[in-house]
Order: C-alpha cells, then sequence, then structure tokens
C-alpha cells in the first residue's frame, strides 16, 4: 500500500473532485471563491502527488484522463463520509425512526416487568426492533457493551460494575414460596413463618446466574452466621415455580416475581422472618451509548417501567 502524504488535505480531496466534475479552472475558483493561481496551484500539488496529469487538453477544453476519472467516484466518497463524520446529532424521533435496541437479563427477571417494557417500546416506537438476549454465568456482558453486541443490561447484582453507568430501577421485597396445598402450608398462616421453619424446609435455589453474582440470600445468611437446606440447585431459574408447584421444594424469591406464579400456579407466598434486603434492579450501559439520543430514550422507557412495578 502506498504510503499517504503527510498532511493530507481534505481541501485538496475537495478540488480535486471539482476540478473533475468541472473540467476548468476557472468555474473551479469561481465556486470556491478562490483565485484562479490558487486552484492551478492546487492541481499541480495533485499532480504531483497522484503522479498523473489528472485534466489534458482535449477538443473542446480540459478532459479528465483515464486516471483522474477513476479518482472521481473515491473523492466524492471521501467528501460524504467526512461530512457525515459532523453532522450534527438530532434527537430520535421514536414514532417516526427505526433502531435496533440489544437488551439482557436473566431467566430470573420479573415477567410482568418485560410485558411492560415490551408494551412501551411497541407502542412509543413501532418502527424499532428489540432484540432480547440470555444473561447467564458465561456472558461477558461487559465486554459486549463496550463492543456494542448490547445496549443495556437489565439485572441485580451484589456490587454493581463500577465502571459502567448505573441507574437503579426498583426493589423488590424477598418472599418464600411454596405449593399451596403442602403440609406446612395447610397449618401455618402466611406471616407465621418461623427462622427454625425458614431454614430448615428443602429450598430450590438457582446456581450462578450471572457473572459477579454470588446470592443475595446465601450471602446474608452467612453474614448473619445462618445455612438453611439448599437440597435442589438449577441454572435454570425459570423452571423453580414448576418445581415448587410439583414438590416440596420452597423457593426465596422477589415479591414480584411469586405473585406473577401464584397466579397461574397453585403456589402461596410466605413473609419471612428473616429480613433479607431487597433485590435491587439496576441497568447498565457503556460509556459508548451514554450521549446516544435513542440511548437516553431507551433508558427513560425502561425507567418508566420499572416505576410501575413499584409495589407497596
Amino acid at each position: 500500500m502506498a504510503k499517504l502524504p503527510d498532511h493530507l488535505d481534505l481541501h485538496l480531496i475537495r478540488i480535486l473532485y471539482l476540478l473533475l466534475c468541472e473540467k476548468n479552472v476557472s468555474r473551479v475558483a469561481l465556486k470556491l471563491n478562490q483565485p484562479q493561481p490558487s486552484i492551478s496551484a492546487s492541481l499541480r500539488k495533485l499532480r504531483e502527488l497522484t503522479g498523473d496529469p489528472l485534466l489534458v487538453r482535449g477538443a473542446r477544453g480540459m478532459v479528465p484522463t483515464q486516471h483522474g476519472e477513476s479518482l472521481l467516484k473515491p473523492a466524492k466518497r471521501i467528501l460524504e463520509e467526512t461530512e457525515r463524520l459532523f453532522v450534527q446529532k438530532t434527537a430520535f424521533v421514536p414514532q417516526a425512526e427505526a433502531r435496533t435496541f440489544h437488551i439482557a437479563a436473566p431467566d430470573y427477571m420479573n415477567t410482568p416487568f418485560f410485558l411492560e417494557v415490551v408494551a412501551r417500546l411497541r407502542r412509543e416506537s413501532p418502527k424499532s426492533r428489540i432484540v432480547i438476549h440470555a444473561l447467564g454465568p458465561a456472558t461477558d456482558y461487559v465486554r459486549l457493551l463496550s463492543d456494542g453486541d448490547l445496549d443495556l443490561v437489565i439485572a441485580n447484582w451484589d456490587e454493581p460494575p463500577p465502571h459502567l453507568h448505573l441507574s437503579k430501577l426498583f426493589d423488590d421485597p424477598i418472599v418464600c414460596l411454596m405449593r399451596a396445598d403442602s403440609a406446612y402450608a395447610k397449618r401455618t398462616g402466611p406471616d407465621q413463618m418461623t427462622v427454625e421453619d425458614y431454614l430448615s424446609l428443602p429450598h430450590v435455589a438457582p446456581w450462578q446466574v450471572l457473572p459477579g453474582y454470588h446470592g443475595i440470600i446465601d450471602s446474608y445468611l452467612d453474614s448473619q452466621n445462618l445455612n438453611r437446606n439448599v437440597v435442589v440447585e438449577s441454572a435454570y431459574f425459570g423452571m423453580l415455580p414448576y418445581m415448587v408447584a410439583q414438590t416440596d421444594l420452597v423457593l426465596t424469591t422477589g415479591r414480584q416475581f411469586a405473585r406473577f406464579y401464584e397466579k397461574t400456579l397453585p403456589l402461596k407466598s410466605f413473609i419471612l422472618p428473616i429480613k433479607f434486603p431487597p433485590m435491587r434492579f439496576y441497568q447498565l450501559w457503556h460509556e459508548r451509548v451514554h450521549q446516544a439520543t435513542e440511548h437516553k430514550w431507551l433508558r427513560e422507557q425502561i425507567g418508566i417501567a420499572a416505576k410501575s412495578m413499584i409495589t407497596e
């Protein structure tokens, strides 16, 4: 590949393009409001740089050489692409424009929240596409955000990554979910569970569900020198309510998640005797999309959807 000249002047490329179009030094000088000798000097420099006459005398004036003709389209493309670099950002118009938004979330994300998110985005930007990605223990979401393969990650962490932009969405209080007709559920009121009961009941728990997430339930129990009786672990959080509905297992989870499945499965939730901190959900994004108007709009819609999830 030939070495590019140092300090290549974009204005020189503009002159090259106009000379090849107009085929006349005087007309180019007039268009650019420059003296003709200046344009003639630029043509001499262009001939030196390209090693070609570029314009030669023809029967009816100047005509491009074969090499000069071949430079017309590249010069035009360079000027157009350069112009795009410095176009002022305009506000995203969601009803009129189409974007593709890539959002990642773990499968324990509560269903009503994502139903609200998708409904809002479809209503407010009907031409846009939404791609919801899985978020599991093998997902390098930090790299995917920085590379542009993901626009937004929604989840909860013990400690969110400090170098990403973050905003809190909502807190979800923690409850215990079990089969409604289990022996324990039949004899115990929803607010009568004791610490001893909770620790001794057979628990199903999610196996590591995303990077950096070690489980706020067991982390908190460890801090209190307590240990629950986990007999089943599963990497598939979505199947846990169905396991609970068919067995004697109990599941510790967010209240919104529990309420959704209580409507469709024979399940019952109990107030926990241990004061766990709530599950705190965030949206995270990279600096690369921080100022983009369509992504600001996306995060705003996610925030509005989250407000509808807040329960007393």
